[in-house]
Formats: C-alpha cells, structure tokens, sequence
C-alpha cells in the first residue's frame, strides 16, 4: 500500500492513498468524542457534529448541503465514543472544491441559533427513534452498565433534557476545548498528484495556528461484572452478555478479531448462528461484536428471541462461550477460520469509503495503517492456543455481565 503523509506546522496530519478512479474521498477526523465530555456536557459532541453542517461565515445550510450534491458528491458525519469525523465522496475533479468545504466547516462553523433549535429537535427526534428500538437501545444500556459512572457508558446522544438547555456558547466552549490541530488527521484516497493535494491541504488547513489540547482521558479500572432485567413492553425478549479486556496489543487486537469471528459477527455459519438460529431456530438476530477503546476492549453479544426461549438461548451462548475456553481449535478449524477472516478484510478493503475511514482513523490513533499484507501475516501467526486463551481472558464466568429485556 503506498501511502504519502505529510505533516503541516500546525500538527494536522495528513495521509493518502492513490487511486487511479474516477471518484475521489476524503476525510477529516479528530480524536474527540463523547468520552471527553464532562458531566454536564453530555451529547455535546454529537451535538456539535450535527449543527457544523448549519451555517459558516459564508455559507448557510442549504448552502452547505448544496456544494457536493449538486455536483452528485456526497458528505456525511459521525460522531463515536472516541472520534468526530466529516468525509466525502465525490468525483476527482472536486477535491478542491470538497477540501475547501470541509476546512470552511470545521474552522468556521457560525452555530446560528435558529438552525440549533432545528438541530436540537433532530437530535431528540433520534433519541426517540432509539427507544422505539429496543435491539438498538439495548446496545447503548448495556455499555452503560458495563462502564458504569464513566463517560465511556454514557449514550453518543445524550438525553433530551440536557439537550434542551445547551446554547450556542456551549457549542464553541466544548471545541475551544477539544478541536485541537494536534488531534486532526486528513485523509484521502483519490488521483491526485501528491503535490498537489499538499498544496491544497496547505491552502485550507495550514493556515491555522498550532493549537494543542492538555485535556487527559480517565481510564475505566472499575469493572464489575453484573446481570440486569428490565421489564420492557416487547413482543421479543432482547439479551446482551459481554465482558471487556484490558488495553489490547496490536497483535491481541488480531486475536480478538478472529475470535469474534469464529463465535458470531455477523457471520451465517458463526458458532451461535450455528447453534441458536440454524439448529434450535430460536433467534433470528444473533450476533457478536469487539469494539476497541483506548484504553478498553468490549465484547458483547446479542441475542433477540421469543420470551419462551430465552433461558434456553443464554445457556447455548454460555456452551459456546465454555467450549473456547475449554477446546483448543483443530488445525483444520482454525485454518478455515483465518481464510475466512482474510477473505472478509480483502473484500472490505475493496469499499474505499471504509478503507479511508479506517486508515485515517489507524493514522490518528497510532500514527500508521498496516497494508492488507502485514494484516494477513498477523492473522497466520494467531494459534489455537492464542485464541484460547484469550477466551478464557475475555470469557471468563466470573467476568460476564447480562443485561435482558423482558
């Protein structure tokens, strides 16, 4: 993979990948989210996500809005526990014309208060939309009781009664605080000469003046394993067990992710799809997930049923949970698992919006992104014995929480 980087004064940090496609991307991202917010700032970063598409000093929403998409680009936003991030695609031709606009958002976003208002609404719209889901909003409890009191538990969203008292001032305060040059990365992936894309980052990002922020994450050292029943209007009954691990290596990361594979992701022919849907057919959605923090790794999985077999339903989860820990994988077992992994990142990188996302994302957490290569030579030097023990880690009995509704 030939990657260019480049740094401006100022820290913002930049890395491209050539493409020699007619479309384009290009993302800004900054290692701020809903984790770095305080007590009485929570959904503030998410709030700042939606209302930076409102207005700039030249430019009103619609305006906005209009600069890709009448060209047929595209920009779009999001905001996750650790990361804000604006990215576009767009036909080659228009990267100036998407770097100029991105740079106009993030630099000089006006907040007007009437678009606000509007955004306000939206967002507490959204929120009502997650409790009208219970698979979705059982997501959001359950990490909330796993990282009970931290700001890793709290809801990307916040609550609509916070929401309704946030001003303008707020908006400005919480990126005063938290946009610092130093936490930006710019990535893209397009046809573009190196030196021209330099030029153009330089023209639109280089002009502001190198700004670093002192604000210190708090660690999550408080884990305590706990089961929960919330009693919850529904015709299914919903379930999430998981446990977390601590700061996970490069190398423990791959792991994980074979692990995750093997058990559930989203994979038809998993070890609890196997078990829960395709032999007892007692769930239709069935699925297992590792997110990664900073300073955390969470594993969770979920499981919608009928409120009839939901006991029966955990304990096959808890079969298949013992017999990684207790059964090491066959050579075959575990050859097939890692062509399955390898084929599943080699067609992703194939979607070049994710690929940007992620190698900008690898470049403002640990300043590099492994090519598909170096990916693949991690994934073969994962053994039986890697994968066990890091069931027995991560699975331990002891260490898993349940949350159910019912």
């Amino acid at each position: 993979m030939n990657l260019q980087t480049f740094i401006l004064p100022n820290g913002i940090r930049l890395v491209h990948l050539p493409s020699e496609s007619t479309v384009s991307y290009f993302s800004w991202m900054i290692n701020t989210g809903s984790r770095d917010e305080k007590t009485n700032e929570h959904g503030l970063a998410h709030f700042v996500e939606h209302s930076i598409f409102k207005g700039t000093s030249k430019r009103n929403a619609t305006q906005i809005i209009n600069r890709l998409e009448t060209v047929g680009g595209d920009i779009n936003a999001y905001t996750t526990k650790e990361e804000t991030c604006i990215y576009a695609t767009f036909l080659t031709e228009y990267y100036e014309r998407t770097m100029e606009l991105i740079s106009d958002m993030v630099f000089h976003s006006s907040f007007p208060e009437k678009e606000i208002k509007k955004e306000r609404d939206i967002i507490i719209d959204e929120i009502n939309s997650y409790l009208d889901s219970p698979s979705e909003m059982i997501f959001d409890d359950f990490e909330d009781i796993i990282f009970h009191n931290h700001a890793l538990g709290k809801s990307i969203l916040g609550t609509p009664e916070q929401l309704e008292n946030y001003t303008r001032d707020d908006l400005l305060q919480f990126i005063n605080k938290n946009y610092g040059t130093d936490r930006m990365v710019i990535g893209s992936i397009g046809n573009i000469s190196f030196e021209k894309l330099v030029s153009y980052v330089k023209k639109y990002f280089g002009q502001q003046s190198l700004r670093s922020t002192t604000h210190q994450r708090q660690q999550f050292l408080d884990y305590r394993a706990s089961t929960h029943i919330s009693k919850k209007d529904t015709h299914q009954a919903h379930c999430m067990i998981g446990s977390i691990s601590d700061k996970l290596s490069n190398g423990q990361k791959m792991t994980m992710g074979l692990l995750n594979n093997i058990l559930g992701s989203t994979n038809m022919n998993s070890r609890l799809s196997m078990s829960l849907r395709e032999k007892h057919g007692f769930a239709y959605d069935v699925e297992s997930n590792f997110g990664n923090y900073s300073d955390a790794g969470l594993m969770n999985i979920y499981v919608g049923t009928d409120r009839k077999n939901l006991a029966a339903s955990i304990q096959l989860v808890h079969n298949e949970l013992k017999k990684l820990r207790e059964k090491k994988l066959s050579p075959t077992q575990l050859r097939n698992a890692k062509k399955q992994l390898i084929g599943q990142v080699a067609i992703g990188a194939e979607n070049k919006e994710s690929l940007l996302l992620a190698m900008t994302k690898g470049f403002m957490i640990e300043n590099k992104f492994d090519d598909l290569s170096i990916l693949f030579k991690k994934v073969e030097k994962i053994s039986a014995e890697d994968l066990q023990e890091m069931a027995q880690q991560i699975f331990d009995e002891k260490k898993i929480s349940i949350l159910t509704y019912q």
